[in-house]
Formats: C-alpha cells, structure tokens, sequence
C-alpha cells in the first residue's frame, strides 16, 4: 500500500462520531476518495459504517481500491464528479446520509506523478485534468484562450497581481511555440515576475499553477454546486465536514454554511416564529486550521481551513 498521511484525520473522525454513532446503519459519503486514507480510517474505527466514495480520477480509484482492499465490502466506489451527489443518491435509492467529508483541491497523489502536470517543480505536459478522460487540458487553455480570458482565469483564480505581464509572455511564448512543458511555463512566470517579489511568498509560479487547474477543472463551479446538495442530503443530526486549501474554495464552503444556518425570523424579534429557525448549525464557529505538530507531518496541511455544519431539525 503506498504511503499517505491524510489531513486532520483524527480531527475528521471526531467531527464525524457523533453524527454516526446514532445510526443503526450509518452511510457516510467521502466525496474526494483519493488516496483512500480517510475513508479506511472510518471504517477500521465503526465497523457497521458503508462509505460511498466519489472520485473523478480513474487513477486515484485505483490506488484507493487496492488501499481499501480489507474494508472493500462496505465501500462504493463512484467514477463521478462530487457535484453529482444528489444524482447518485437518487439513482441508488438513498434519501439521506449520516455524514459527507470533503478533502478538497489537488490530491497528494495528483500532485506525486510527474506526467499529471500539477507540479511546477517537475518537468512534464501540461495537463492538470483530475480526470484526464475528458475537458480541456492546460496545454489547450494556453494555446486557445483569448488574451482577455487568460489574463481573467489567472487574476481571478490565482489572485496573482501580475496576471497581465504573464499574459503577455504566454502569448508570446505560445506564438513562438516555446510553452510545452510544466517547466516552460514555472520559468515563464518566474521571468514575468519583478525580482524584489520573488524573494518572497515561495515558488512564484503556485498562483499561476492553482489558476490554471481550478479552469482546468471546473473547481470553483464544481463547489458551488456540491456543498449545497451535500448540505440537503444530510440526515437530522447528520454532519457536513469540509476541508479547503485556499480562500477561493473556503469562500464558497463559508458562504453556504451562512445561508444554512441563518433564521427566517424578521430582524428584531425576540425569538424564533414557527417554522423560521434555522434547520442546520455550525459545529465549528469559523473554521479551525491544522495543528503545528501536524503541519510538522505534512506540509500539505499548512493551508488547510476546516468547517463543519450538522443539521438539527428538517
């Protein structure tokens, strides 16, 4: 089994106990299977729990399969994008589950195979698709995409303040057909950006890298769409956890557990009217971030935000 150490995972499973304690048959959905990490730890920990497991890449379900080869029976395994979670239940005959876990952005094992393209410090294509059976990848966002729309994709989802002097030097580069590479383009955006910049904030091509997979794949729509059919397809008591590795992704996460958790009550009134309370609360007020010792472990966890909302009425 290859080696993985899975974020917060103990603090996961505390999140998750509750809510799947109280059922006889819990059902938890890990909406970002992986490596399998957290999925094998909550099945060795609650032997009468089923997990459905959703992963878009056919080569992360492959190493999952073989990493949860001892817990197989009580796992299904989805080739499917988590923003078809209402989809698959329906189609499955399940109403509701007693917990969802999302571990979002790149996986560890995405980011450890070179040819796959996420990682500017390796040289290989530009591909960066999660599922590298369909979409557009990197390679044909920078060839195809108009000034306008690349200058766009890496300002918005890259929060990069250089954006167009790197637009510039990837039209550039790509009309003389010297971007082929992952390597291409990291000393590209090294070039583009000012020297004083540079001796600060690590690699100066993270931002450029993050902008480009988030089109890549659809991340940010993809989110916006599933956190909200997660937070329907929770049962009473049920839990939503939900880690994010940049703002962009925690932006979206917080945004919907607000609107969950708001009363309907007109401002001003002294206590909830009937039927206006909210029907979910945070677990969590605001998100918590990994602990030191853990950061220690795994570097990955360094930017994590962690959030958790459970549903307390229908």
């Amino acid at each position: 089994m290859q080696q993985h150490i899975p974020v917060a995972l103990e603090r996961c499973i505390a999140l998750l106990t509750p809510a799947i304690v109280r059922a006889t048959n819990p059902i938890v959905i890990d909406a970002t299977l992986g490596m399998g990490g957290h999925s094998k730890a909550l099945l060795e920990t609650f032997p009468n729990l089923k997990i459905i497991a959703f992963d878009r890449d056919k080569g992360a379900i492959e190493i999952a399969t073989k990493n949860l080869n001892e817990v197989i029976d009580r796992v299904v395994i989805v080739h499917a994008v988590y923003d078809e979670i209402s989809e698959v239940l329906e189609g499955m005959g399940i109403s509701e589950v007693e917990g969802i876990l999302f571990d979002l952005g790149v996986s560890s094992m995405q980011l450890d195979t070179a040819d796959r393209g996420f990682a500017y410090s390796q040289e290989a294509p530009l591909d960066m698709r999660m599922d590298q059976s369909q979409g557009l990848s990197a390679q044909e966002i920078l060839d195809t995409y108009s000034r306008n729309d690349l200058v766009r994709v890496i300002r918005n989802f890259g929060e990069e303040k250089f954006a167009t002097r790197i637009v510039d030097n990837i039209i550039e580069a790509r009309e003389s057909g010297t971007l082929k590479s992952t390597k291409d383009l990291a000393e590209l955006v090294k070039r583009s950006i000012p020297a004083a910049t540079r001796r600060t904030g690590g690699n100066p091509a993270k931002r450029t890298f993050q902008a480009l997979r988030i089109e890549v794949n659809q991340e940010l729509e993809v989110l916006s769409r599933a956190i909200p059919q997660a937070i329907k397809a929770i049962a009473i008591g049920g839990r939503l956890v939900v880690m994010s590795y940049q703002s962009l992704e925690d932006k979206i996460v917080k945004s919907e557990f607000t609107k969950a958790t708001a009363s309907h009550t007109p401002l001003g009134l002294p206590m909830d009217l009937p039927n206006s309370a909210a029907s979910y609360q945070l677990v969590i007020r605001g998100s918590e971030s990994a602990t030191a010792s853990e950061i220690n472990q795994n570097a990955r966890a360094q930017s994590m935000r962690l959030r958790a909302i459970e549903r307390v009425a229908a």
